[in-house]
Formats: structure tokens, sequence, C-alpha cells
């Protein structure tokens, strides 16, 4: 079990931290590339799926998030919650983090859901929290066809319709 933290400013530093990560997040779904490359260090290692995708350097790890995640027809929302942040010394920290997230892609018509759970290390670098490792390790992922679902439709993307829903008020 990690130690509680011992004071306001570490409570200040992990909060760095779980905005970061938010930060993190935020810019996968919304394929902002140029700004998740600024959660990174510049040596930033990933190992996503237990290894099976797995990087070395920032430029390498955004290269591989736009590639596999850049059509207009992959959509995804990424969430993480319980977050177990421990500072290891002023500029140093790791962090465990649940994950749930869905990936819907028109192009393949699947659905992908599953859980996980990250595990981070941290660098403090020029007064900024930044990731210098990332992975996941799943707990569960399934698979499903949407064209099994009948009636099941796509009714606003961001990517092609702007985020405006085609549902009628």
């Amino acid at each position: 079990m990690s130690p509680a933290p011992s004071s306001v400013s570490d409570l200040i530093e992990i909060e760095q931290i779980k905005r970061l990560k938010y930060k993190y997040l935020r810019c996968l779904d919304q394929k902002l590339w140029d700004e998740i490359a600024e959660c990174f260090t510049s040596d930033a290692t990933a190992a996503y799926s237990s290894g099976k995708y797995a990087f070395d350097g920032a430029e390498a790890i955004v290269a591989f998030l736009r590639q596999a995640m850049g059509a207009d027809s992959f959509h995804s929302s990424h969430r993480v919650h319980h977050p177990e942040i421990e500072l290891t010394s002023a500029t140093t920290a790791t962090g465990v983090w649940a994950l749930e997230d869905v990936v819907i892609d028109t192009r393949f018509e699947i659905t992908i859901r599953g859980a996980a759970f990250y595990e981070d290390e941290y660098v403090k670098v020029d007064g900024q929290w930044k990731l210098r490792h990332t992975g996941y390790r799943r707990t569960y992922e399934e698979m499903q066809s949407r064209k099994d679902v009948p009636g099941l439709k796509l009714t606003a993307s961001g990517w092609t319709g702007g985020g405006r829903s085609e549902l009628e008020a």
C-alpha cells in the first residue's frame, strides 16, 4: 500500500499528475496529436496491451496513436478512475489507473469494449509533470459486430459531422 501524501504540496503535485493523465486521454479521444505529444518526455516508452504494442520515444508513441486511431471512422472514449499515485521523489512518481474504454470503428463495423489497468511513471521536467512511461494490461476486452445489431446507427461524429447529432429535436 502506498504511503498517504504527507503535505498539501504533495496533494497539489498529485493533482497536477491527474490533470496530465486526463489531458492525455482527452487528446487521444479528440485526435489532438501535437497536444498529446506535450504529455511525454522525449525518451518516453509505452507498452499497450501488455506490451503487444511497445514503443520507445515520444515521436514513435504519437506516430502509433495517430496511425491506429486517426481515421475518421475511429471513435473512442477512454475513461480512467481510481488513481493510485505515489510521489517517489520531488521529481518522480508512479501511478496505477483503472481504465474503461469503448471504441467504435464504422469502417470495420465493430465495437470494442474493455477494461485495463494503466501503470505509469512520471517525471517533473521544468516544473511540468510528463509521462516517462505508460502502458496497460487488459483485464478484459470484447468485440461485437455492429452489423449484427438491428437498428444500431452512429448518429453523431466529431470527425464527419462536427459532433452534431442527426436526431431531430
